[in-house]
């Protein structure tokens, strides 16, 4: 989400500030998803509880991590409910919504429809045990869960049944045309996302129904609609709205939303992941469109995905790192670095903990922050913290300094084409061009040999130190926010580039950076492995616990395995056949007081060769403090029971 999303558009939008611009940046959590609901019930809570504690948790993230939104909402506010269901009246009024019975996936045992986040199943496309009823999240494609091979409930992994419901359609359909050449006049948009639209078109646009069977969310506001609520997918990005009528209304000027939203000349730009092309570049126009007063997207540059130590990122499943995880343990700026100079902006990244500490390391200390300190500790050291006044800037140092005004400008019409990851290669190129100057300078010698060229490379130093500042904020604004306060600078601007400010003297020094060890990185790697390992273990469905046949077995005979103290063959009687097993329970069991026993068996695993015996089965075994106990039924249940 970080890599996506929400840092690119950070980074846009403070550079856009040091611009000057009128720019709002505009955010919220949607908290009408269905994972909410199935979060509330397996917690016992109700879904307000669930966004009321991860609404602040957040926001509090974001803010830690330097997103600066001006206004950062929510959409279970009243405010978002009365602006969606004005929207939708709006459009229903205009006769692109309307009412049809659908064949819809009902839960005998949970009595209720279910919605799509309810289901899931193979894709009918690809084949991904495991899609979704909206969508497929291997393949991308949208779904209907009636299409899905095997469903089940995700509540109680029963096997629903299809009966008939009405819902509320969108007609999504009738947009196909405009939205197409809507896309083709958008010349300067990113390839993925024109791809991805063209391949929908050849497809063909389907309305889409826009309201479902839950209590949570966003009333329809009609009487025929009782019990039902809308579609996230068409709540969600009503919240851009809202959200900006909410920060008009709390700076204290109610109207001022209009100027953004109502004016043609606005820019309304998304910064989202691939997964959310069709949302926002297909769904949301053409919605836009239906309401008829507001501003399309201007544009949508959309990113690619950032996996994590090779593998896809899964907060399922336990392999992600966690925002107010990572801010307990690390500074910011290292992360905003790492991410954004990975960026995936036209394929997938991947993120991994050793790549982010060579990059703080080898990039962030031993680079730019080598810089910083070296020619502010030559300062304080050699000149009493008064800044040096150069006399005489020969030719090459002109030439440096230079560089300045060149590297802002390829930085300036890189992030205008939301380019993050080659600015900041551009901007730190510049960094490294310090060092080397300082190196070749040589003012550790010229300081006695030579004063005036001395007082030169320092000066020159100082003023790349202070273009640095500024041409680095939008990345690493913590950091350069540091840089100002030792060069006793003001704000940034970015005209200031043209000849960056210096003061007469510099304030305090301290390290920009800490090196983080390799101990450090791998023990964060740890951590990831051992919650994705308790993920595992934690949690399976119903029908996956279904899928292991254990059933009651009697032994019928056992014997120790030749030159082993531990492993025990066993031929087990399973009633209408047999299998050999061997089990390490030797140090607990004799054979001999084994045979005759009823005990419980994994009868379906695939046939392991253990000390070149085949073992076709498993038995199950207690372990605890007083050894290992193998399972013995109550009773007397016949061989070959099923467990269940």
């Amino acid at each position: 989400h970080l890599a996506g999303a929400y840092l690119p558009a950070d980074i846009y939008v403070r550079f856009k500030r040091l611009q000057g611009a009128d720019i709002i940046h505009i955010c919220g959590t949607d908290e009408h998803g269905v994972p909410i609901t199935i979060t509330a019930e397996k917690e016992k809570k109700t879904p307000k509880e669930i966004v009321d504690h991860y609404y602040q948790r957040i926001k509090d993230s974001f803010e830690r991590f330097g997103i600066t939104f001006d206004n950062f909402s929510r959409t279970s506010i009243p405010l978002h409910h009365k602006v969606s269901q004005d929207f939708f009246l709006k459009v229903k009024e205009k006769e692109y919504i309307y009412p049809k019975d659908v064949q819809q996936l009902f839960c005998p045992k949970c009595q209720r429809f279910l919605p799509d986040r309810y289901i899931a199943g193979t894709c009918p496309h690809c084949g991904f045990e495991e899609a979704r009823g909206d969508q497929c999240e291997k393949c991308g494609r949208w779904l209907e869960s009636t299409t899905l091979k095997n469903p089940r409930c995700k509540i109680c992994g029963g096997t629903p049944e299809i009966r008939s419901s009405r819902h509320w359609f969108f007609k999504l359909s009738g947009f196909q045309d405009k939205l197409k050449d809507w896309i083709k006049s958008k010349k300067g948009w990113k390839e993925n996302v024109r791809n991805f639209c063209e391949g929908w078109f050849k497809e063909g646009l389907d309305d889409r129904s826009i309201t479902r069977d839950l209590k949570w969310g966003v009333e329809v506001p009609l009487e025929e609609a009782k019990g039902k609520v809308m579609y996230v997918w068409f709540d969600a990005p009503i919240g851009y709205i809202s959200s900006t009528i909410e920060w008009a209304e709390r700076i204290g000027k109610p109207d001022l939303w209009k100027d953004y939203w109502f004016d043609k000349e606005t820019r309304l730009i998304h910064f989202i992941g691939k997964d959310n092309i069709v949302f926002h570049a297909l769904v949301w126009p053409a919605m836009l469109m239906a309401h008829g007063d507001y501003v399309l997207p201007s544009d949508i540059p959309a990113n690619e995905f950032l996996n994590l130590e090779g593998r896809p990122m899964s907060t399922s499943r336990g392999w992600a790192v966690w925002l107010p995880e990572y801010l307990e343990d690390f500074e910011p700026d290292p992360l905003r670095y790492a991410i954004a100079i990975n960026a995936p902006q036209s394929r997938d990244a991947d993120f991994s903990w050793r790549d982010y500490r060579r990059r703080n390391n080898d990039e962030l200390a031993d680079v730019l922050g080598n810089f910083v300190n070296r020619t502010l500790k030559f300062i304080e050291n050699n000149y009493n913290r008064g800044v040096p006044v150069a006399s005489l800037i020969d030719d090459a140092s002109k030439q440096v300094l230079a560089e300045i005004t060149k590297t802002a400008e390829k930085v300036e019409n890189l992030l205008e084409h939301f380019d993050v990851k080659q600015a900041l290669r551009e901007a730190m190129g510049l960094a490294q061009n310090g060092n080397q100057y300082f190196d070749h300078q040589k003012p550790w010698s010229t300081r006695k040999s030579n004063p005036l060229s001395c007082e030169q490379t320092i000066h020159v130093c100082t003023r790349i130190i202070s273009g640095l500042s500024i041409m680095l904020e939008p990345f690493l604004p913590f950091t350069c926010s540091k840089i100002r306060k030792m060069l006793n600078t003001g704000d940034p601007k970015w005209s200031d580039l043209k000849d960056p400010p210096i003061s007469e003297s510099i304030g305090e020094i301290s390290p920009l950076f800490s090196k983080i060890e390799t101990e450090t990185a791998e023990l964060q790697l740890d951590k990831i492995k051992k919650r994705a390992e308790t993920a595992r273990r934690q949690e399976i469905d119903i029908e996956q616990f279904q899928s292991v046949e254990i059933r009651i077995g009697r032994i019928l005979s056992a014997q120790l395995v030749p030159k082993s103290k531990n492993l025990i063959q066993m031929e087990v009687s399973f009633g209408e056949f047999a299998r050999s097993v061997v089990a390490g329970i030797g140090e607990h069991y004799k054979p001999e007081d084994l045979v005759g026993k009823k005990a419980a068996f994994v009868t379906n695993l695939r046939p392991a060769k253990i000390k070149g015996i085949v073992s076709e089965a498993m038995i199950l075994a207690a372990d605890w403090e007083d050894g290992i106990k193998i399972i013995i039924p109550d009773g007397d249940p016949p061989e070959g029971s099923k467990i269940r």
